[in-house]
């Protein structure tokens, strides 16, 4: 399914958005030397209407996956590990849920469209 969102961000920029944010919360000086930037290359949200119908966003980072749920940013299942806290963080920033609420509705009115 197509990841574009109207009048919002889709959830590429939402993904480029959360690994500037993760990079940036771990780029002060006691962290800076044991950074792996390149880690975050493969991060991925993404949300799938046809395995779960409730409004959800699927984070991948590395081989830990976890889902959440978009209305309260609570966990459903899986883990991230340490980067886990810079999603949770991410997800109260401005926006960000009301940005991911707008890509559910798209890719809910789009189900079916192919």
């Amino acid at each position: 399914m197509k990841d574009e969102c109207k009048m919002s961000k889709t959830l590429k920029e939402l993904t480029d958005d959360l690994k500037e944010y993760i990079i940036n919360q771990q780029s002060d000086a006691h962290n800076k030397a044991s950074l792996k930037k390149e880690r975050y290359n493969n991060l991925k949200l993404s949300m799938d209407i046809a395995k779960n119908p409730s409004p959800h966003v699927v984070v991948s980072i590395g081989m830990s996956e976890a889902e959440f749920d978009i209305r309260t940013g609570n966990k459903n299942s899986g883990g991230l590990g340490p980067d886990e806290r810079y999603v949770l963080r991410w997800f109260g920033r401005l926006n960000v849920m009301p940005y991911l609420n707008e890509c559910w509705k798209y890719i809910a009115r789009q189900r079916g469209r192919a």
